[in-house]
């Protein structure tokens, strides 16, 4: 079962309402949305990340065996045409990290990840229980 992260809010109230969006000048942070589908041979996540490329996202395993998904999002700030000047600017550098605990059955070294029309695809194949009977291993005693 892959953890998925929950919030803890059931009751939205009213100071979370007023102060959902107050950054306070820093960039923001997102979280997109995230599918998780399980068949008899893989997981698949699926997130959502619009207008993004493979350049932006960075997929790692660490050394707890957990999937971090990282993206960082940054908008040129160089300014070409010094006879303008923006007088709203909404565009800011967005990052996000997610980080996913990875159950004993998955193959790691053959988990891939694509994005193709805002959706960053990964999937993750499945030990088949004949593979793991191989991976037993009996200890002669000496």
């Amino acid at each position: 079962m892959l953890v998925a992260k929950r919030t803890s809010d059931f009751f939205p109230t009213l100071f979370n309402d007023l102060f959902e969006n107050f950054n306070y000048g820093m960039p923001k942070t997102s979280s997109p949305q995230m599918n998780i589908i399980e068949n008899q041979e893989e997981f698949k996540i699926e997130m959502s990340v619009p207008g993004l490329t493979k350049e932006d996202l960075t997929l790692n395993i660490d050394s707890d065996n957990n999937l971090v998904i990282e993206m960082v999002k940054r908008n040129n700030t160089e300014e070409s045409n010094k006879k303008q000047q923006y007088l709203r600017r909404e565009f800011t550098t967005a990052h996000f990290k997610e980080t996913l605990a990875l159950p004993d059955i998955v193959k790691t070294e053959e988990i891939r990840a694509k994005v193709e029309n805002g959706i960053l695809e990964v999937t993750l194949p499945k030990i088949k229980p004949e593979e793991k009977k191989k991976l037993t291993k009996t200890i002669e005693i000496a």
